[in-house]
């Protein structure tokens, strides 16, 4: 047996036996049913979940048992939804199945929690930041705001990445290679854009953009896409001249879209920087 046959009814095994332990934590009170008379096993049975979920008795034993079929995503987010799966369970449901998982992207205001913004205040040789879902800049570190501008400085709609890259001529003038970084960004930021297709948040900023920038109204028609890559950034500084750093982004791991980007001095840059209050 192949190690990709072994993997995929190891999968399926594993899915089945989820299936198995969400219906019998449920009760049909839970869900709604009457109990009506005494019932041997714990919980719900597999024909009162294919009920449920709108599906046969008979696939639905099969999906629990583990056997070769595939659900679409529209049938597992009714089986979801008849078990009573919460976000995180819903999410190993779909991964179980492999299928890829419906994203309902969250439209509430976004902020920082205590425990991040001192982890970003922590990195006093590291310029770090916070960006969310529209690449707002949601907190940041002091050795960020000695090296990029003080972002406390700037209203909140135009402490955003893309616009600081460019519509923020201080900032456009920091960066050596600006074009290049520009490209990139805007790139990747169509890639993160795409999963919040009509957001009017994005849609302002966006038709801000274009009003603002010739080069961001040339490009961006141009549907180029690119997934996040660590870089170099080169900085020409009005105070210290010449810094060149190496970032790198990181997902924060609670269901939001937030990244944590952090900058690492290179060469001479360091000695310059750790050493320097500017």
């Amino acid at each position: 047996m192949s190690d990709r046959v072994h993997s995929t009814e190891s999968r399926r095994a594993e899915l089945g036996a989820f299936l198995r332990s969400r219906r019998e934590s449920l009760s049909p009170a839970m869900v709604g049913l009457p109990d009506g008379f005494r019932r041997r096993t714990p919980g719900l049975r597999r024909e009162e979940v294919a009920m449920l979920a709108d599906v046969g008795t008979t696939w639905y034993t099969w999906l629990e048992q583990g056997r070769d079929v595939r659900a679409s995503q529209e049938v597992l987010a009714a089986i979801a939804d008849a078990l009573r799966l919460d976000a995180v369970e819903r999410q190993h449901l779909f991964v179980l199945s492999d299928r890829p998982s419906p994203e309902v992207r969250s439209v509430y205001p976004e902020k920082l929690e205590e425990p991040v913004q001192r982890m970003l205040d922590s990195l006093t040789g590291q310029p770090a930041y916070v960006t969310g879902r529209r690449w707002d800049i949601l907190g940041w570190n002091r050795a960020a705001s000695l090296v990029f501008g003080d972002y406390a400085q700037i209203a909140p709609d135009e402490r955003n990445l893309m616009f600081m890259v460019f519509a923020n001529e201080r900032h456009r003038r920091l960066l050596v290679d600006w074009e290049i970084l520009a490209r990139a960004s805007l790139a990747m930021f169509r890639l993160d854009s795409a999963r919040y297709a009509g957001d009017p948040d994005f849609e302002r900023l966006i038709s801000t953009l274009r009003e603002r920038s010739d080069e961001f109204n040339a490009w961006w028609p141009r549907h180029e896409v690119l997934n996040p890559l660590s870089n170099i950034k080169r900085i020409n500084h009005p105070e210290r001249g010449s810094m060149t750093f190496e970032y790198v982004s990181f997902a924060l791991l609670d269901g939001s879209d937030r990244k944590l980007t952090v900058y690492t001095p290179l060469g001479d840059c360091e000695v310059l920087y750790v050493s320097s209050t500017l």
